[in-house]
Order: structure tokens, then C-alpha cells, then sequence
């Protein structure tokens, strides 16, 4: 089994990276053959500073092996570094129906909330088809905000295929881990950079404990029950504690006599806790600058062959 997952180095992950892409693909290199990148192509449509975008590739990569992610297991490397899925993209462009994109959740919301438009923004969507049936991917882990762009990629390859051969390009399957699709920000809604009301995962620790202080509740009083499914803080522990100490948690809800105040801190202690390794491994690795480039290297070495492959047989099918 073929995984395939990117992200983008827009900046320092958050939660809602982590848990809804970072920590199922680290799960997931011991269960197959884990293809795993860092999408600076498509942080084009975003970053225009060079300087910035080199950055947050490097921090990027510092975060996501601090986090559990084994180069020896996956096949880690920069988008930028196999360029075969530059010319992967244009060749589906011409089977992909305009309509298709512009009917993809992520243009409309942003064209919604008047942000222009570039020809990248809008083909967004091909070029992560061709990040994924470049690598013939069996399956790729998504959030739930992000099944829409793997049926899409499905949509694409279905309509290549027609044209030019049936089974020139592998049909991936989605792999969506429900109960962490979609990450609540500090607002309730999606966590998001866009809507900034993120929580980030190597953030300091008076900043991360204000953080998880701040969240959005209700003003029901201490001593009254409280509706743990109406919660913002309820979603959060379920991401880290075991079951019992969530059902503990809910019924301490119900029972009343403690304030919001008391469940923040137990959040951000668990949390705190959590994510204490990954900061002693980052730690480590920062102090080592060589070793992050050297991972890159030998990932994009590893992945670039096997991208030269079905671009060639794209190719030939296609008649160039």
C-alpha cells in the first residue's frame, strides 16, 4: 500500500494540522509505503517572498520530524524537488472541466471572502491530482474539509484514463479519520490560519496556555451543569486524552461545580504534556542544521525515479 500526503509550509502547524494530517500520516508510515512532502508549489499562491517561502520549508521539515515522522520508514521531500509533477499537472489540466474547479469548496470560499483569484488558485486542485497519481497512491489521508480535492482527483484520473487508456493512472482512495477531520479553532469554527484562531503545536508555553485560556464558552455560571456536546473544550481533549478520562470529563460537566477556568487548565496541561517529546526532539534536530537538508535529499532522490516513471508512460500514452 502507496500512501501519499503533502502540506504546506504556510507557517508553524497548528492542532488542526497536526491532528487532521501530521499525526495520522506519522501512524500510517509503519503500515505502508509512505510517500510524504512539503507542498512549496502550492505555497506560491500565498507566499511571494523567496526568503519567507525557504523559511518555512525548513521549519516545516523541522516540525514534521520532530513530530515522529522516520525518514528511514517514509520518503520525505520538497514538492519543488520532483519538477515531473509540474508537467504531470498540464497534461490533466487538458481533460479537467472548468466547471469541476470552479466548484472546489476552497476557490469559492476564498473568492467568497473577496480575495482575487489567481490561474494557481483556481487549478489548485490538478496540481494536487498530479502531487498524488504521480506516485501511483493507493490511498491518501485527508480532513474531512479535503475530500472533496481526492474525489476530484479521482474525477481527473477517471477522465485521463478514458482518453487515453484505462488503468494508465491509479485511482487513490481517501483515508479520512473522522473523529479529527475537523479541528475547532479558538472561535468553534475550523482551525484555520485564514480565520486566525490557531493554537500552535511547538508555540511557547505562556502563549499556548493563554491560548487554550481563551477558548470560546459560554457564560453558564460555575456552579451550573453544563452541556459537555455544546462544548469548545471538550472536542479539544478528545484529541489527546483516553476514553475514560473524556467520559470523567463530561460527567464533571453534567455535575456541576466547576468553571470553565478549571477544564482550561487540564486541557492545556494534558496537551502540554503531549507534545513535551516532540519539543525535546525539535530541539535536538534545530541544533543539527545539515541533518533537515540531508533528509530532503535523499527523500526527493528516492521519490524523483519513481515520478520519471509514470510521467514517461503518461507521456507516451498521450502520444508526445
Amino acid at each position: 500500500m502507496r500512501i501519499l500526503s503533502g502540506i504546506q509550509p504556510t507557517g508553524r502547524p497548528h492542532l488542526g494540522n497536526y491532528f487532521g494530517m501530521m499525526e495520522p500520516a506519522i501512524r500510517l508510515q509503519h503500515e505502508g509505503e509512505a510517500f510524504y512532502f512539503i507542498a512549496d508549489y502550492h505555497a506560491l499562491t500565498t507566499i511571494h517572498d523567496p526568503s519567507v517561502l525557504r523559511a518555512h520549508c525548513r521549519e516545516m521539515a523541522l516540525d514534521f520530524l520532530a513530530c515522529g515522522l522516520d525518514p528511514a520508514r517514509a520518503t520525505f521531500f520538497q514538492q519543488s524537488a520532483v519538477p515531473e509533477v509540474t508537467e504531470l499537472t498540464w497534461l490533466l489540466n487538458c481533460v479537467t472541466p472548468v466547471p469541476m474547479l470552479e466548484n472546489a469548496h476552497s476557490f469559492k470560499d476564498k473568492t467568497a471572502r473577496g480575495f482575487i483569484p489567481s490561474v494557481g488558485l483556481f487549478a489548485y486542485p490538478v496540481l494536487m491530482a498530479a502531487d498524488i497519481l504521480i506516485y501511483d497512491s493507493d490511498v491518501v489521508p485527508v480532513g474531512q474539509d479535503q475530500k472533496q480535492h481526492l474525489e476530484m482527483t479521482r474525477d481527473i484520473a477517471a477522465k485521463f484514463n478514458a482518453r487515453y487508456g484505462e488503468g494508465l493512472l491509479k485511482l487513490p482512495k481517501p483515508m479520512i479519520r473522522e473523529s479529527t477531520a475537523a479541528v475547532p479553532g479558538l472561535d468553534g469554527q475550523k482551525m484555520s490560519k485564514s480565520y486566525d484562531n490557531t493554537i500552535l503545536v511547538f508555540d511557547e508555553e505562556k502563549s499556548f496556555r493563554k491560548k487554550i485560556m481563551g477558548l470560546k464558552t459560554d457564560s453558564i455560571g460555575v456552579d451550573a451543569p453544563k452541556d459537555p456536546a455544546t462544548s469548545t473544550i471538550i472536542p479539544f481533549y478528545k484529541l489527546v486524552a483516553s476514553a475514560s478520562e473524556v467520559a470523567a470529563m463530561e460527567e464533571s460537566f453534567r455535575a456541576g461545580g466547576l468553571g470553565y477556568g478549571h477544564y482550561k487548565q487540564q486541557l492545556f496541561e494534558v496537551l502540554w504534556e503531549h507534545f513535551r517529546p516532540a519539543r525535546e526532539r525539535r530541539a535536538a534536530l534545530a541544533a543539527d542544521p545539515g541533518h533537515v537538508e540531508s533528509v530532503l535529499a535523499a527523500g526527493a532522490a528516492r521519490a524523483r525515479p519513481l515520478a520519471q516513471s509514470v510521467v514517461r508512460r503518461v507521456r507516451d500514452a498521450c502520444g508526445l
